[in-house]
């Protein structure tokens, strides 16, 4: 069995998972649920089931959120005295809502990247064997 060398641009195949696309192909789904990502590309065939996006993605969504969520909160409070209830009435459904929007991109964008750097299996032959 090769070894396929060629370059996988990670920017690119970043991109894709982040829009929920194949990293290789950019045609077939990389979900099948929320967070299920396939087993494989239902276009191209490219293998994702021994991926490890892990804590990367919730680690990343919680960096993210909390600096939008802290700032867009420290505007507020310069422009308008708002009530323990209102800030809570905001804050808390928009926390909710982007962590919920940005989950799943960046899941796909964690697994393009493993894809172009070739990381847990996806070097194929010999090396992407194990787990």
């Amino acid at each position: 069995m090769s070894i396929d060398h060629s370059t996988r641009p990670v920017a690119q195949a970043m991109w894709r998972g982040f829009c929920l696309r194949c990293p290789n192909c950019d045609k077939g789904r990389l979900f099948k649920g929320f967070l299920t990502s396939v087993d494989a590309c239902a276009e191209c065939g490219e293998v994702f089931h021994h991926h490890r996006a892990d804590d990367l993605p919730p680690y990343l969504t919680v960096f993210i959120v909390g600096h939008i969520v802290v700032a867009l909160f420290m505007a507020a409070e310069q422009m308008a005295e708002l009530s323990l209830v209102a800030h809570l009435a905001i804050w808390i459904p928009v926390t909710t809502l982007l962590s919920l929007v940005l989950l799943k991109p960046l899941k796909g964008a964690t697994i393009g990247l493993q894809w172009a750097m070739r990381m847990h299996g996806f070097a194929g032959g010999e090396e992407g064997a194990g787990h």
